[in-house]
């Protein structure tokens, strides 16, 4: 909204700092080469003033992997989607990509950050996940809710499969990508061991009716 227009409104650092206060558990940002999502001049200033968690997705180019090893971020969550791409649309194949994710992850690690890839919810994906050396997987959600209103248990089942293999194999479970107010709490209640979900683009979209301190209330009471 701010990057539409030029200028600083709204202030993204006071927003993070606000969505904080308002109880949000962690800020995600994603850091595009043409800027359009966040600025790269955003990240440090974030970084020094964020004090739960923050988390930067993005596409694993050699200039991404050079930024956040500067930030030094909480998490880094790897996404798949080129730079051009208008949303993320996949999730990794770890089996095919597992040697160019562990190359990526390792001095991520080395650095002390957390790392997570985003996958699609095939068991065979947990597997090589573990073998790339990440500390979480990030589930691809859009499949389960664009089915929700279809078949919500159906859409849900290769969801609690890939958690139980995730969590088998001692992957922490985080999840994101068109979850909502709707499909949000269906979710939370059948996936164990959840450790985060990234909400965004439904997040804000609430919030131009209910205010941002009501919509992060709202999803926190989905949560709990």
């Amino acid at each position: 909204m701010r990057n539409a227009r030029g200028g600083n409104i709204p202030d993204v650092l006071k927003f993070a700092i606000d969505c904080e206060k308002f109880g949000a558990q962690g800020i995600t940002v994603h850091p595009r080469p043409d800027e359009r999502h966040i600025k790269y001049s955003d990240l440090k200033p974030l970084k020094q003033f964020v004090t739960t968690e923050l988390n930067i997705e993005g596409y694993p180019s050699a200039e991404f992997i050079k930024l956040v090893l500067e930030i030094k971020p909480h998490q880094v969550t790897l996404v798949p989607d080129p730079p051009d791409a208008l949303t993320s649309n996949a999730g990794w194949d770890t089996q095919k990509n597992e040697t160019f994710l562990r190359d990526l992850i390792l001095p991520l690690k080395n650095a002390g950050i957390r790392t997570s890839i985003f996958i699609d919810a095939e068991p065979i994906n947990m597997v090589f996940a573990l073998k790339t050396g990440t500390d979480c997987i990030e589930l691809y959600t859009e499949a389960y809710a664009s089915n929700y209103l279809i078949d919500k248990e159906k859409a849900l089942m290769p969801y609690i499969r890939a958690a139980e293999m995730a969590h088998s194999l001692g992957l922490k479970i985080n999840a994101g990508h068109d979850l909502n107010l709707e499909n949000l709490k269906y979710f939370n209640d059948n996936i164990a061991h959840l450790n985060e979900v990234s909400i965004g683009h439904a997040l804000i979209s609430d919030a131009l009716y209910y205010g941002i301190e009501n919509s992060i209330q709202m999803y926190l009471k989905q949560l709990n």
